[in-house]
């Protein structure tokens, strides 16, 4: 049975709030505001809802004292409330004059805010619906002493916490922490609805990309929601991606590119026909990303490629997980190891010449932040973080993404790693870190390590590069002439087995290597060789691997003390000498750790080999 204590606690949910104290104010539930003086004195005025009342009528409040759901206190602003009202159906979400306040969510969320604008700043926040996906949420603010109310519609259909509803009203921007469940559940709706319009596959990340580039054009974001047509909202989406390319030196016939997918999007007569006040509207898809996505993209400590998130979750719900493609998005938490490796900072200067979306440079980014002075945070923004990439799509998503993060010139390069000319380019930048994952080996194309080789080409001396490519790369009888020729120029200072399953749903077994640029391999010096196959992440439906237990910070600790102090740990780690037609495996040479073997981890290898005959028959049914 569906009652209103599922919206009152999704509602709570939404907005990251408990009942009582959360440090930044009070959340007050039905009416019952303890020693709030005014707003007791308030509430009695109102009285209870009556069944019929108008907007502009005071009189016809019942006995006794009104009883929203919610009233939000703030402590650092005493004239500012936020009151909110819930409905369990949203068919009791608003009548078209907001005049049956007991019944409706809206009509009742006006009643209470008319009473209490006589001494507060009103935010009103009407909520109907059970479930996530479908609820109606309408807000509005009520300046104190106002006769008139003004509707909130870039909130529409959106529970935000109480903090970013004040933001909203300033024009601030939005403070949101990352949430990848919160990044995947809203890419899988968008996805889904511009399948709907019938958008090609190839054109929903650009599309996605450029309403971010546009949102950070401020006369976009400020003006889009009263836009009177989709013609002038994707007119002006298209002029604000042109200034905002142009700030950050990006090529004319780049942003010609990412303006042309506008205009096909353009003349989409399904989307073109969807009103501005509904969802799927190219409004409402504007909304959606600036008051989800971006503020996640802004936080400052954020660490995470959303952007990528979007793409990939684009890809999954398309029907693969684009590795026929190549693309491959890196998990946020070993694009944070590879970072710590590289012992990336914020005199580094860090290039990734196969970007995809940029996962690489927004971590490394963050990391170069810290300690950095606001001098030392523009320098790195602009001079800093460079990257190449060849496909239209990803690399329209790199630009956005460190448009989006301010980075100053956006230096992205579109083009082909391979290419002797952007090589000479990125030489002159000279760069001392390199981090890629590169694309995976199609047929005819270039193999893995040939990306690695490239990427230490650029690299000054000294410089690091940290990879991680499929374990094949690791095994002394492949890509024999690449190994050779790499431990002729280069070091191999570190090889570390991966999760198999780390890029999960993608089928490819990984490790990391770490490189010391234009300095020949010595193979009477040791290499380091970890073995990392547990990172604490487990699967879970619908979300991937994730780190429900809470224990990657303290593996990622281990794991770098281990490779900084390069300490031999039986089961964990080794050192060996090595050539370039030897394995480059931890597996190879590190000895068991017996004391952790189990009675049940003799059993399944016995299982494991009993099943082994019976698949090969060597085994047969009596």
């Amino acid at each position: 049975m569906v009652v209103e204590k599922y919206t009152e606690s999704l509602t709570l949910k939404e907005m990251k709030c408990d009942l009582g104290d959360n440090g930044w104010g009070y959340v007050l539930p039905q009416g019952d505001v303890g020693n709030a003086d005014k707003i007791l004195k308030l509430l009695k005025k109102a009285g209870g809802k009556p069944t019929i009342c108008a907007l502009d009528d005071f009189t016809g409040g019942g006995k006794g004292k009104a009883q929203p759901e919610y009233i939000i206190t703030f402590n650092d602003d005493a004239n500012t409330i936020v009151v909110v009202e819930c409905k369990k159906s949203i068919k009791s979400h608003a009548t078209e004059n907001l005049d049956h306040p007991k019944g409706y969510a809206v009509d009742g969320v006006l009643y209470y805010a008319k009473f209490l604008k006589e001494d507060y700043n009103v935010i009103a926040v009407a909520v109907s619906g059970t479930k996530s996906s479908e609820i109606k949420v309408d807000a509005f603010y009520w300046q104190r002493g106002l006769d008139s109310y003004t509707s909130l519609h870039k909130a529409k259909d959106i529970i935000l916490e109480p903090v970013n509803y004040r933001n909203l009203v300033a024009g601030k921007k939005l403070e949101k922490e990352l949430s990848l469940d919160k990044i995947r559940e809203t890419a899988i709706v968008l996805h889904d609805y511009l399948r709907e319009i019938a958008v090609r596959e190839e054109h929903k990340p650009i599309f996605i990309a450029g309403v971010l580039i546009a949102l950070n054009n401020e006369d976009f974001s400020k003006s889009y929601s009263t836009a009177p047509s989709f013609n002038k909202i994707m007119s002006d989406i298209q002029n604000a991606i042109e200034e905002e390319l142009k700030k950050g030196s990006i090529r004319n016939d780049r942003t010609a590119y990412i303006k042309n997918i506008f205009a096909i999007l353009k003349d989409n007569k399904k989307f073109a026909g969807i009103p501005l006040v509904e969802k799927k509207s190219i409004r409402w898809y504007v909304e959606q990303l600036e008051m989800k996505i971006k503020p996640m993209m802004d936080y400052a400590d954020s660490t995470l490629d959303a952007l990528g998130v979007f793409y990939h979750e684009f890809i999954k719900y398309s029907g693969g997980d684009g590795s026929g493609l190549g693309i491959v998005l890196t998990p946020q938490h070993l694009t944070e190891f590879m970072c710590e490796l590289a012992n990336v900072g914020k005199n580094s200067k860090v290039i990734d010449i196969c970007c995809g979306s940029g996962g690489f440079l927004v971590t490394a980014m963050s990391k170069m932040f810290k300690g950095a002075n606001s001098q030392e945070i523009e320098k790195i923004r602009q001079k800093s973080l460079y990257g190449v990439e060849q496909d239209d799509g990803l690399y329209t998503l790199a630009i956005a993404n460190m448009i989006i993060r301010q980075d100053g010139k956006s230096n992205i390069i579109k083009g082909d790693c391979f290419d002797t000319k952007v090589i000479e380019e990125l030489k002159k930048i000279n760069p001392n870190i390199g981090l890629i994952n590169p694309p995976y080996s199609l047929k005819g194309g270039k193999v893995e390590l040939e990306f690695v080789e490239q990427l230490l080409t650029v690299l000054s001396v000294g410089g690091i590069g940290v990879v991680v490519v499929p374990m094949s790369c690791a095994i002394g009888t492949k890509f024999k002439e690449v190994r050779e020729r790499l431990f002729k120029k280069h070091t191999l200072k570190a090889v570390f087995s991966m999760p198999d399953d780390i890029f999960y749903p993608t089928g490819t077994n990984p490790c990391v290597m770490v490189w010391e640029a234009h300095t020949p391999h010595d193979s009477t010096q040791e290499t380091f060789f970890g073995y990392c196959k547990d990172d604490g992440f487990v699967k879970r439906k619908k979300l991937g691997r994730i780190d429900c237990h809470g224990k990657w910070s303290h593996i990622l600790s281990e794991w770098l003390k281990l490779y900084r102090n390069r300490d031999v740990v039986d089961g964990l780690s080794a050192r060996a000498c090595v050539e370039h037609n030897d394995e480059w495996l931890c597996e190879a040479y590190m000895k068991t750790d017996y004391s952790k073997l189990t009675q049940d981890d003799f059993q399944k290898t016995i299982n494991d080999y009993l099943a082994y005959l019976v698949k090969v028959g060597e085994v047969y049914e009596s």
